[in-house]
């Protein structure tokens, strides 16, 4: 006997006819008969009487009848515990990010986590971007969000939105130097002035410097770095001590700029972008509590854009980068 055959005895028996059976079931009539015969043979035992009344258990059937019964619940409540597990995400998901994107993300992500998989452990790894993708091909963490798109096969990146780079300085300027020559018609300073200032930048490991340097090699100039920081925390402190002016995110120095601590420049031609990428690897299936946390963190960051939560950013798919 199988699953299958059970069911169909118990409708049959239950139904006291072979022709409401086979309508229930959606069977056909002959095919039900055949599987009882089947079943009796298999048992040696009768376990349906027929009448012009109908069809009902024998004692061998009735016996059958009850153990079929709780057979068939039980595989429904396995069923419905294992579907019911599987529902329940779980399990630690590991993300590489850069600091200045963990500025802002860190919170709500962990927030957002906590209230939506409870049973999901979140490790949030902080570094440069250049150590970030390191991390993400070894293997020691499940996602990444870098400043650039993965370059490597069994990688695969997605464009969540652009942010904007700003110059800053120390509101009371930096002594013996003077202060950006900014553009009367919209306040923006060119590249090329910005790439003569005392620059403090992180270092060459790190994605920005690694954007701004190529910046600087297609306006054919020289960053005039002084200090190479990889703190992000120390740059904006060395900047307000006037010992130079520094290029990060908006959203990195909003706060100081709102304080009257730090000023602010846009830079123009070529108005200095980055773009944000989500990246996971391709060559294994990802786990079910990684694809769920993925999605979430897409959901975060969009939300952030889109309500304006993430200063100097736009989504992905606008208007392109100004020249």
């Amino acid at each position: 006997m199988d699953l299958r055959q059970l069911r169909y005895f118990v409708a049959i028996a239950e139904q006291g006819s072979f022709s409401r059976a086979a309508q229930v079931l959606n069977v056909a009539q002959p095919a039900l008969s055949a599987h009882v015969r089947n079943m009796e043979a298999d048992l040696g035992a009768e376990l349906l009487h027929r009448s012009p009344q109908g069809v009902q258990a024998t004692e061998a059937g009735t016996t059958l009848l009850r153990n079929a019964r709780i057979i068939l619940g039980q595989l429904a409540e396995a069923e419905a515990e294992v579907r019911g597990h599987a529902a329940v995400i779980s399990g630690e998901v590991r993300i590489g990010i850069p600091g200045t994107i963990s500025l802002k993300l860190a919170v709500p992500l962990i927030l957002a986590v906590r209230a939506r998989y409870p049973g999901v452990r979140l490790r949030l790894a902080e570094a440069m971007s250049g150590f970030v993708l390191d991390w993400l091909r070894g293997g020691r963490v499940d996602l990444a969000i870098l400043y650039l798109p993965a370059p490597d096969r069994g990688l695969a990146s997605e464009h969540l939105f652009t942010e904007e780079l700003t110059l800053f300085g120390p509101s009371g300027g930096v002594e013996g130097v003077a202060g950006p020559p900014v553009r009367s018609s919209d306040g923006a300073v060119a590249f090329a002035e910005v790439a003569r200032l005392p620059l403090i930048l992180p270092g060459a490991a790190h994605g920005l410097r690694e954007m701004l340097e190529r910046l600087a090699a297609k306006r054919r100039v020289a960053l005039n770095t002084g200090f190479d920081v990889d703190s992000y925390a120390a740059i904006k402190d060395l900047v307000a001590r006037g010992l130079g002016y520094s290029i990060l995110p908006l959203h990195a120095i909003a706060e100081e700029v709102a304080a009257g601590r730090l000023n602010r420049w846009q830079i123009a031609n070529p108005v200095a972008e980055r773009e944000v990428h989500l990246v996971r690897q391709t060559d294994r299936p990802l786990p079910r509590e990684v694809t769920a946390v993925a999605e979430l963190c897409r959901e975060v960051m969009r939300d952030m854009v889109a309500d304006g939560g993430w200063q100097g950013a736009r989504p992905a798919g606008g208007a392109e980068a100004r020249r």
